[in-house]
């Protein structure tokens, strides 16, 4: 028996949707390299799964990592210019001491259906991505210092760079599939710290590189916020669900009007974790405001959203976002245990199990109740090192921990039994 096949808690029974075959494979991240961020001086994660969760003390290098993808992605929805701002500049994003750009480099492959040389289906054959994106500051403004996609068309070939830009200058070649032999177009771009990614990912012209502009844009990066979403929602719908969750009832509402069978769903699943839960409603009130009412068992009465418990409440909304039918590329879930039963934490991973499937999810939690549905190379331990900055270590390299699972055991219980090699020391992050 392998590592990753030790005998776990996974469902044995998946909602019909989640289980039947998928018609197109789901874009995938395989590794993000960092450089000069923060904490994350140099750091690679490889071999990155649908799921991964990362663990490790306060101070590790969590939270960075959540922010690296939040950083990207706000980049492209918000600009450059305000994300780096956001963050105070090169002076508190740059790892102390150090010198140099900040670097982020993804490698993904896209979703569509891929074909093995047996005929069947699968995603080894869809090119792997590479997507190499460096940042730094001339008195005061980010720019561009060097933003290059390139891709690998054959298992064993060399990859091929087709769009190449540094300070606003640069060239790209158009087209479905671009080679060597297609000729480049320059397209100087307006400013030097405009990404040429998300300005010419939205020209017909070039179609892999609008590829990646719509992966990363469709990232959901979630920061719930209970008492927002016990908050009255004006009326209207929401396609969904915000950051904060502010717009739960606006969402609830959207499906009822247009995804029942969605609607349903997640109240299916809901019902089956949360038993005493008989229904969840929406009521317009007479100001136009909406709010969202629950009915538990055996009570006739429902209750008003803001008086139900802030777990049942937050996995509500991480249904909303997990069950979405046209799923984001990547969830990120910033410590889901806040305010939650343990019992709902592991249900919250069996949940993020299952929709990835169809999404990419990351997870950072404190918690070892979320890990018993996990396998090892699902898991991934950071901590600080003598040098103050993040290391990275996969839980299915960890050879005491694999033979304690393959005779029963389980991560949560191997990480209360001190065996996933955490530091006890926190630090304060950077």
């Amino acid at each position: 028996m392998t590592p990753d096949e030790y005998p776990g808690t996974l469902l044995e029974a998946q909602p019909q949707h989640w289980t039947q075959e998928k018609e197109r494979c789901a874009p995938r991240i395989e590794s993000l390299k960092v450089q000069n961020y923060r904490v994350l001086r140099d750091i690679e994660f490889k071999k990155l799964t649908p799921l991964t969760v990362l663990i490790g003390p306060n101070g590790s290098g969590k939270s960075t990592t959540f922010d690296v993808f939040a950083f990207l992605s706000e980049c492209f929805s918000h600009g450059l210019l305000q994300t780096w701002s956001d963050r105070g500049g090169i002076r508190e994003l740059r790892s102390r001491g150090c010198d140099g750009p900040v670097v982020i480099e993804l490698k993904y492959r896209e979703g569509g259906r891929a074909q093995h040389e047996d005929g069947g289906k699968g995603r080894s054959q869809n090119p792997l991505i590479t997507y190499h994106l460096a940042l730094d500051e001339v008195d005061g403004t980010p720019i561009v210092a060097k933003e290059e996609l390139s891709w690998q068309r054959k298992q064993r070939g060399r990859p091929f760079g087709f769009l190449s830009y540094q300070k606003g200058e640069g060239e790209a070649i158009p087209g479905d599939a671009p080679d060597e032999d297609a000729e480049r177009k320059k397209q100087p771009l307006s400013s030097p710290d405009l990404l040429a990614v998300n300005t010419l990912g939205q020209l017909r012209e070039h179609p892999r590189v609008a590829a990646l502009r719509d992966f990363i844009s469709g990232w959901y990066l979630s920061y719930l916020s209970v008492p927002q979403m016990r908050e009255f929602a004006r009326v209207g719908t929401s396609r969904r669900l915000s950051p904060t969750g502010d717009n739960l009832a606006n969402v609830m509402q959207f499906l009822e009007e247009r995804q029942p069978e969605q609607l349903r769903n997640v109240f299916g699943v809901l019902a089956r974790r949360v038993p005493q839960l008989e229904r969840v409603l929406t009521e317009t009130m007479r100001d136009g405001r909406l709010l969202i009412q629950l009915k538990d068992q055996p009570f006739d009465d429902p209750i008003l959203a803001r008086y139900v418990s802030d777990g049942t409440l937050k996995l509500l909304a991480y249904l909303f976002v997990l069950y979405d039918s046209d799923p984001p590329p990547l969830i990120g879930i910033e410590e889901p245990e806040n305010f939650v039963h343990p019992k709902l934490l592991r249900d919250l991973g069996e949940e993020c199990l299952i929709a990835s499937q169809s999404s990419q999810i990351l997870v950072t939690t404190h918690s070892p109740y979320l890990l018993d549905s996990l396998k090892p190379n699902q898991l991934r331990v950071l901590n600080r090192g003598k040098d103050g900055f993040t290391t990275t270590r996969t839980v299915s390299d960890m050879p005491l921990v694999n033979e304690y699972l393959i005779e029963g055991g389980l991560l949560g219980e191997s990480w209360v039994q001190g065996m996933l090699d955490l530091s006890d020391e926190s630090v304060d992050a950077s």
